[in-house]
């Protein structure tokens, strides 16, 4: 749906926020309203910023730090602020302050907090980190990517808190990278242990699980092979990524599932060994250039898929590769 004209949009957004204000005694009008101020700004940079001059984002800001609300109000209001947040860069910088991220980092540890408001404070961390420097070294100085590598690692395997953990695995990608941020790919060598376990115990149909670590592994490591491609391998990490690869590149040939993975996991280990010839020359024992070459003649693959994956097999193969083009410069 295409935005309304500005002076309609203008005034729909102040007889909301006028809902808001006025009608604190029925929450689920509020309720209704902040849905309906999420739905006229999501993604509509303009939008945000009309709001945000009659100050709807700081009101809404209040509103969810509110005890006099009813607790699915200030959820709502929060979740309402990630939209704008995500659809504007200066709402996004206004709300990128060390206030907010220790009120949410206190929010987290809160052992009777509701699992829904948890799930929209990481939300909200998700959106504000993304491509957005200051909220990296906020999360970090606040205590918030510490808790969130807590998160990541304790609840994956209860089903009640998949979802969280799965928007856990994206603040925190957005958290080390995009921009890199280097401290924050160190801080989360600590986990390393754990995904390396994962890499063990994951089946194929647990997709939703898989391709998030191999995101999050990725974006760790990215640039970074001086120190993290090291301490990922030297944890057990890039074996049982290497292991798993396999697993799904045997598993290929009957299951369309397990090619998609083949790939996806291709890139990740990619991204373990790219420029560090040391580590993907010890990975020459598992025979996995053999196990990469098959899948690449999988009929199954897109032309891109296939593109990603001779990437992978140039970087196992870089030191040998290199030694090749030495003898044949040497040669009269």
């Amino acid at each position: 749906e295409e935005p309304g004209p500005p002076k309609k949009c203008q005034t729909d957004l102040s007889l909301l926020l006028e809902c808001l204000k006025f009608q604190m005694k029925c929450p689920d009008l509020q309720k209704q309203a902040l849905l309906t101020i999420h739905s006229i700004c999501e993604k509509r940079e303009h939008n945000v910023e009309l709001l945000r001059e009659m100050g709807g984002v700081a009101f809404l800001l209040n509103l969810s730090k509110s005890s006099i609300v009813r607790s699915d109000v200030a959820e709502t209001s929060l979740f309402t602020l990630s939209t704008l947040a995500e659809a504007n860069v200066y709402c996004k910088s206004s709300l990128s302050r060390k206030e907010i991220f220790t009120d949410l980092a206190d929010w987290l540890v809160t052992e009777d907090a509701p699992l829904t408001k948890k799930r929209v404070i990481v939300y909200f961390l998700s959106v504000v980190v993304s491509n957005n420097k200051l909220g990296q070294i906020l999360a970090q100085n606040t205590g918030c990517l510490d808790i969130l590598l807590s998160l990541f690692r304790y609840s994956l395997h209860s089903s009640q808190l998949h979802q969280l953990w799965s928007s856990v695995s994206s603040a925190l990608c957005g958290c080390v990278n995009n921009p890199q941020n280097e401290e924050g790919q160190r801080a989360c060598v600590t986990v390393f242990p754990t995904v390396k376990n994962w890499f063990q115990q994951i089946s194929l149909p647990q997709t939703e699980l898989f391709q998030p670590i191999c995101s999050f592994i990725a974006m760790t490591v990215t640039n970074n092979c001086m120190y993290l491609q090291k301490c990922f391998a030297a944890a057990g990490g890039l074996e049982n990524l290497t292991l798993a690869l396999i697993r799904f590149c045997l598993q290929s040939e009957t299951s369309l599932l397990a090619c998609q993975l083949a790939v996806s996991t291709s890139k990740t280990l990619s991204a373990c060994i790219s420029d560090n010839t040391s580590l993907a020359s010890d990975l020459a024992k598992y025979g996995l250039v053999f196990h990469l070459f098959s899948l690449l003649i999988n009929p199954k693959l897109e032309s891109e898929e296939r593109l990603s994956v001779l990437l992978t097999v140039g970087h196992c193969t870089e030191r040998n590769t290199k030694s090749s083009w030495c003898k044949l410069a040497a040669f009269p």
